[in-house]
């Protein structure tokens, strides 16, 4: 179990670094020329291409990943610290506080984006099962 965490830390890491970097160029650069649900639109395939991506790599190299609880554990341990880090974020953010944060979930977008997040959970173990679907 502790080695299915440690391959979520390095899961929610690598995804964290792509979507600072994707967030940044979306709120910079996208949003002002396509609007926040254009831009958010154009990020999100790609951040979920990204994981599927990190997922298949670190899975595919750590055979303790073979059964569907490990892949949970991963991806869940993933989730929680991307919704941790996000509200972290949230309250340092001076012109920003949680509820700020707990409040856009509830939007539309919100909504979507918190779906593709539970979605970059569940990677690792829709892996396992994409024979099946």
């Amino acid at each position: 179990m502790i080695r299915a965490v440690r391959s979520g830390v390095s899961y929610f890491a690598i995804i964290f670094a792509c979507g600072f970097v994707l967030g940044t160029s979306r709120v910079l650069i996208l949003a002002p020329a396509l609007g926040a649900a254009g831009a958010l639109f154009l990020e999100l395939p790609i951040m979920l291409i990204l994981s599927w991506v990190a997922s298949a790599r670190l899975t595919g190299t750590h055979t303790h990943l073979a059964t569907a609880s490990a892949r949970l554990i991963m991806g869940g341990s993933a989730l929680v610290l991307l919704l941790t880090a996000e509200i972290m974020l949230a309250a340092a953010l001076p012109d920003r506080d949680v509820s700020d944060y707990l409040a856009e979930l509830a939007t539309p977008l919100g909504v979507f984006g918190l779906t593709c997040q539970i979605v970059f959970g569940l990677i690792p173990w829709l892996q396992l099962h994409r024979r099946h679907f």
